[in-house]
């Protein structure tokens, strides 16, 4: 690598905000056919899961999870209705995804990427390979 030093030295990790910008960012690249399943979606970008969470999901350790999907599926919500319901949520947790960034060879925005399909994808049922022709598609 040729960068000087101070090419470096004012760069940080992304922000809460700044990784909530690439995470809608990533959804707007989707294809319309899948963001169609996701109206009314709430993105939320945190730190970490809370410990309810890590409790839920069996976590060792809070850099476990990278993301999770909280809601009712498609065919759930048109089957029943609930006035009062929460909207459909999925978390994308930052600090455990640096991490994974940090140890692995793609990009930040592919993990991202891969990170709200897959959470989203396994709630409404699709297949590994089905998120994956996404997840191209998204570029």
């Amino acid at each position: 690598m040729s960068a000087s030093n101070s090419d470096w030295n004012d760069v940080l990790a992304p922000s809460i905000a700044e990784l909530d910008l690439m995470a809608q960012a990533a959804f707007a690249a989707l294809p319309e056919e899948f963001r169609r399943l996701c109206e009314g979606i709430v993105i939320r970008v945190e730190d970490f899961p809370d410990d309810e969470t890590l409790d839920e999901m069996n976590c060792e350790s809070e850099f476990d999870i990278l993301g999770l999907f909280r809601g009712r599926g498609r065919a759930q919500s048109e089957a029943s209705p609930r006035t009062g319901q929460f909207p459909n949520m999925v978390w994308l947790y930052r600090r455990p995804i640096l991490d994974f960034w940090a140890e692995h060879e793609e990009t930040l925005g592919a993990i991202v990427t891969h990170v709200l399909v897959h959470e989203i994808g396994h709630h409404f049922g699709l297949s590994d390979d089905d998120m994956h022709i996404i997840e191209r598609a998204a570029g």
